[in-house]
């Protein structure tokens, strides 16, 4: 599945190349939008929550056919998310670079894109298109590649969420220095999910890292239990795409409901 997702990117690539040039992208990037730093919305005195917006997976097909980028991301915002993630793969995610404008017009909070991200030349849609990070998988990536990557991106004021699943991966993401890193829970070769794999690493990520959980997480036990162990934030997708109301999920996911109570007791 890793292998047909990252071939897919990679013609993706090329087909967008062939009718915008990397240079009439570098050419537009002075347009970009004031800076909505991703990083440091993940660092809050409570657990972050990164609300997704994708219409389907290859894992769990169609999610949602009907929602809209505008609505579902003011929902997030109004819920108290703290950052977007917006699926720009289209072949297997149904999303697309204009989800990403779409989503950087309808909201103030920082986006990531996630996406398979194996060229230079998508960092420069990513920034021209709204983005302020940038998801590089190091499974799909070789170490020459995720550096060349990590340093390009931050070249271009693009935060990086660098994810892992396993210990191997992990020790390449801090050989890296990366600041922030994403836990997946899902196994990309099979598609098995696992919230366990976020507690069995915890442990090997040194202070000072951010650090956060992906995949296979739905409800506010989870999340309590997660910053329990020292996880900053959290991305969620699936579960808020598939709600009746993505705001009042959001609002439970974040425990914005509490703090209005709290502050409301006399």
């Amino acid at each position: 599945m890793l292998e047909q997702l990252i071939g897919a990117a990679r013609e993706g690539v090329e087909d967008r190349r062939s009718q915008t040039s990397q240079a009439d992208l570098e050419s537009r990037l002075p347009e970009r939008g004031r800076d909505r730093p991703f990083n440091e919305a993940l660092v809050r005195p409570s657990l972050s929550v990164i609300a997704e917006f994708k219409r389907r997976s290859p894992s769990a097909g169609k999610i949602s056919a009907t929602a809209t980028v505008a609505e579902q991301v003011g929902a997030y915002e109004r819920g108290g998310a703290a950052a977007l993630s917006v699926l720009t793969d289209a072949r297997h995610f149904g999303g697309s670079l204009d989800d990403l404008r779409a989503a950087r017009a309808a909201c103030d909070l920082p986006i990531l894109r996630k996406d398979f991200i194996v060229d230079p030349y998508q960092l420069y849609e990513a920034a021209v298109y709204g983005a302020d990070a940038v998801l590089l998988i190091v499974r799909a990536l070789e170490d020459r590649e995720l550096r060349a990557l990590y340093e390009e991106a931050r070249g271009l004021d693009l935060d990086c969420l660098v994810e892992v699943h396993d210990a191997e991966e992990l020790e390449r993401a801090l050989q890296l220095d990366a600041d922030v890193i994403g836990i997946n829970n899902r196994n990309l070769d099979e598609g098995v999910v696992d919230v366990a794999t976020t507690y069995e690493l915890m442990p090997d990520v040194p202070a000072g890292k951010t650090v956060v959980a992906e995949s296979g997480i739905a409800a506010r036990a989870e999340l309590e239990e997660l910053e329990r162990v020292g996880v900053d934030a959290v991305l969620i997708g699936g579960a808020l795409m598939s709600a009746v109301d993505p705001e009042a999920l959001t609002r439970e996911l974040t425990g914005a409901d509490e703090a209005t109570r709290e502050h409301k007791l006399p």
